[in-house]
């Protein structure tokens, strides 16, 4: 009986082994839930590109928008979970969503397993240069002074990580900002540029050329410090004690993907997001790169979750 055990036990082990040294046998597609050009499509590219150079096989992006990042998370979750089938998404498809959407068609947990945080992007509050406060104090003061929704600010649409932080901004400081939603983020801007309206929480990448060339001026950033490419322009915490929200991009795989093959995934996205080059390409998009073990990843995930659903429902924001 012990030698079968242990025959049992060797062909395990040799199975393990096989399964970590075959990978991958074929092409590994990346599925980002959103656009192409945005943010996460952006990084997705860049980190496939250094990811299939470190693992030694074909690694492509394919853009599956919809739903909010619905649409293609939900066909990662039904993939076959053999590793060759990524999910490259974002904390508001991720964390958001499934407070937002009654029926998401996915599970944020439990049909996943983190890979690697892969960074975060903070979003800046900006207004229009023609607008009167130049600065957050000035901002605060001025906003605080008036009748509630004197002022309105602009978003990517109703549940946006940008519509939930003007909410935050409302809760937190007690303010009333009215929120205007536009049907993504080019038609925000294209309206903030001219004045249409006034005020918009939009991610880093961007904005960052309008500030540069102040057609905006930028008056704090949403993450917990400031953003090294924006140093003068205050973390909204440094006012707002408690006041934090970036856009995380992570690496996912299905839940039931063999262990030796998420072993070997997390261990070559660690070695990838160490490369120089990639850390320059991303650090000068506005990327904070993250320094994340896939179980602390997995850890923020679930606050995030928590969080952000206690937003949603204060905004009173739902989509079906």
């Amino acid at each position: 009986m012990n030698r079968f055990l242990q025959l049992g036990l060797l062909t395990c082990f040799c199975l393990f082994c096989s399964l970590a040294t075959a990978y991958p046998y074929k092409p590994i597609t990346i599925i980002v839930p959103q656009a192409p050009g945005g943010t996460n499509d952006i990084v997705g590219r860049v980190v496939a590109q250094r990811l299939g150079e470190q693992i030694k096989a074909s690694v492509v992006v394919e853009n599956k928008p919809g739903a909010g990042g619905n649409i293609g998370t939900q066909f990662v979750a039904n993939a076959p979970k053999d590793g060759h089938t990524l999910l490259m998404t974002i904390s508001s498809a991720q964390a958001i969503n499934p407070a937002l959407y009654k029926n998401p068609g996915f599970d944020p947990v439990n049909d996943f397993i983190p890979l690697a945080m892969v960074g975060s992007v903070p979003n800046v509050l900006v207004v229009n240069a023609n607008f009167p406060a130049k600065n957050l104090d000035d901002f605060l003061k001025l906003v605080k002074s008036k009748p509630p929704e004197t002022y309105q600010f602009a978003s990517a649409g109703n549940g946006t990580l940008n519509h939930l932080l003007g909410e935050m901004l409302n809760q937190s400081y007690g303010i009333s900002l009215q929120h205007i939603p536009y049907k993504g983020v080019a038609p925000a801007l294209n309206d903030l540029l001219g004045g249409q309206i006034q005020i918009a929480f939009a991610s880093l990448p961007s904005v960052l050329q309008y500030i540069n060339t102040q057609k905006l001026v930028a008056l704090g950033v949403s993450s917990s410090r400031r953003s090294p490419l924006l140093p003068e322009v205050p973390s909204i915490s440094e006012k707002i004690p408690g006041f934090s929200g970036t856009l995380w991009i992570g690496l996912f795989a299905p839940k039931g993907t063999p262990k030796p093959v998420i072993d070997k995934l997390q261990k070559e996205m660690q070695l990838t997001l160490t490369n120089p080059e990639l850390r320059e390409k991303l650090q000068a998009t506005g990327v904070e790169l993250a320094n994340m073990t896939p179980a602390e990843f997995a850890k923020q995930l679930q606050e995030d979750i928590t969080r952000w659903a206690k937003i949603v429902k204060a905004s009173g924001a739902s989509l079906d």
